[in-house]
């Protein structure tokens, strides 16, 4: 298991750091945020989606299981496991053929199927510091 990125940061340097991670984040398919309830997975998704040049809102995708944003050339899946109970259920609901398609994907709470996910897949662990500070660690292979 290699570490591929690791940063500490204040939620007002989160647009910086999202751009940080975008330089190293681009030879993987799949993007899996892993961080307890409100450790700040969605707003970070927020983040890099303004680094790539959207202009849209980003909202949780906990109930709707996937929000698809279009970008210059590419399509962003931010997808939220959270509801999910098991791989069996996960693909049930479209999310193995989610993870095939052309684009990025953003998975949060990818551990309820680590299975579906592909070898392409930056793990990513986010851990509140502070109620302001955060630590991002990336690595090729899951650390659980």
């Amino acid at each position: 298991m290699a570490l591929i990125f690791e940063t500490t940061f204040e939620l007002s340097e989160i647009a910086f750091t999202a751009k940080q991670f975008l330089r190293v984040a681009e030879g993987f398919g799949v993007w899996a945020l892993s961080g307890d309830l409100g450790a700040g997975k969605t707003t970070f998704t927020a983040a890099l989606l303004q680094a790539l040049g959207s202009r849209d809102s980003v909202s949780s995708p906990t109930f709707s299981i996937i929000n698809q944003y279009e970008l210059a050339g590419a399509t962003l899946y931010h997808s939220d496991w959270y509801r999910i109970g098991d791989e069996e259920e996960a693909i049930a609901s479209g999310l193995e053929d989610m993870i095939q398609q052309q684009g990025i994907k953003i998975i949060e709470w990818w551990e309820k199927a680590p299975d579906l996910l592909p070898a392409d897949t930056l793990y990513c662990y986010l851990v509140p510091l502070s109620a302001s500070r955060r630590r991002l660690a990336c690595y090729d292979q899951p650390n659980l």
